[in-house]
């Protein structure tokens, strides 16, 4: 799989661009909110580090040609509002494409994670990535499942997932 990234791509709010080491103390808040790790175990419970580790996962992916998340950038203001990307996971075995999200919580419930999430996949199909789309999300997490729905996903299975149970949302491409 080649060029994952969707870096340069847009929505009718959103730009997508690669993440940088300057972005660091605006995606901060993400982890100084409890709710915004309240479904996902073993995170670090100190932002800093939780941040620090999150970072440098994406640089490595980056690296690694493993996809990545993207830094969304809200047009009107230029402001970061959220991550979202296409991530080469492995599921049970499986090697498997997923669609991430995460939206810092001053933005929640205004849409971004949907219409995020929606340009990963119509890019993933344009690009011809996978057969199929996943998204790996904790069977507590009601507001992550819902962008699923609104991607047209489906429970394909209920896993384990570094140590967390999750639902497997898919959508064939």
């Amino acid at each position: 799989m080649n060029n994952l990234l969707l870096e340069g791509q847009e929505t009718s709010r959103l730009l997508f661009r690669k993440v940088k080491e300057s972005d660091f103390d605006e995606w901060l808040p993400f982890h100084q909110d409890e709710r915004s790790s309240e479904f996902w175990n073993g995170i670090p419970s100190d932002p800093l580090e939780a941040c620090k580790q999150q970072f440098d996962r994406i640089f490595e992916r980056y690296e690694k040609e493993l996809g990545g998340m993207n830094a969304l950038i809200l047009k009107e203001n230029n402001l970061l509002i959220g991550l979202s990307g296409l991530l080469i996971q492995e599921v049970d075995g499986e090697r498997e494409l997923e669609v991430a999200y995460s939206i810092l919580p001053r933005f929640w419930r205004q849409g971004f994670a949907t219409e995020a999430a929606l340009k990963c996949k119509a890019y993933a199909g344009q690009q011809q990535l996978a057969p199929s789309l996943i998204s790996i999300i904790q069977v507590n997490n009601l507001p992550s499942q819902k962008v699923a729905y609104n991607m047209q996903m489906t429970i394909s299975k209920t896993t384990v997932y570094k140590n967390n149970p999750v639902h497997i949302y898919r959508i064939n491409l």
